[in-house]
């Protein structure tokens, strides 16, 4: 069985299938890459939580940077936040954002806990 929460005509923000939560790619606010991270992974912890997963658990994450020159300040907060021994598969990589404020996207692929 297919479970998605908060589904409108364009996507799902939580996706379960299976034993497995795809959440959709999460943007954050803020002036810089610093602000908009932790924005960004404070709403998949919310996310995680509502779909019985957490931080634990993430199995592969794919981070999208406006700028690769960002890529520092990106992992200054994503390795504070990932517990220790808890890293996932993981890929960066530089992209076009939805809007010219955007300077990070992060797309997460967790188990239930």
């Amino acid at each position: 069985m297919i479970e998605r929460k908060h589904t409108t005509a364009r996507m799902s923000r939580i996706v379960k299938h299976n034993g497995i939560v795809y959440l959709c790619g999460q943007v954050g606010s803020g002036d810089d890459v610093t602000a908009q991270t932790h924005d960004c992974l404070a709403r998949v912890d919310a996310l995680l939580a509502e779909a019985g997963s957490s931080r634990e658990h993430i199995l592969q994450a794919i981070v999208w940077l406006r700028d690769m020159a960002d890529f520092s300040a990106m992992n200054a907060v994503w390795d504070a936040w990932v517990p220790e021994g808890h890293a996932p598969a993981r890929a960066c990589g530089e992209a076009r954002m939805a809007s010219e404020g955007l300077k990070v996207e992060i797309i997460i692929t967790a188990a239930v806990a």
